[in-house]
């Protein structure tokens, strides 16, 4: 599932979990179903924030972009590759839609 996380994807944080800020703009993240920890920079921290209600990676995206001096192509490898690790470590739930060409 991890690998198919595209544009289109809608996110949200998985309800199983605690996060707590940290003075330094960090973020972790409890796993309650596993009980590990999720570190997260504050970029991360950010994109968390996003994800409390449902968005998609497209729209959170778009917003990393308007907030931060960042190379598109960096900036969506690096999206994609922490909603994987979070989808992996159970701790976001990926809604895969699919676009639609006519």
């Amino acid at each position: 599932m991890q690998s198919s996380i595209s544009e289109q994807s809608v996110i949200l944080a998985d309800t199983q979990q605690i996060s707590s800020n940290l003075p330094d703009g960090d973020m972790v993240i409890l796993n309650l179903k596993d009980g590990v920890y999720f570190g997260l920079n504050a970029v991360g921290a950010r994109i968390w924030s996003l994800i409390q209600n449902p968005i998609t990676v497209r729209e959170i995206l778009d917003i990393l972009l308007a907030e931060y001096d960042v190379d598109r192509r960096q900036c969506q490898s690096d999206l994609l590759q922490l909603l994987r690790d979070l989808a992996k470590h159970g701790l976001v739930k990926v809604q895969i839609t699919q676009q639609i060409v006519v």
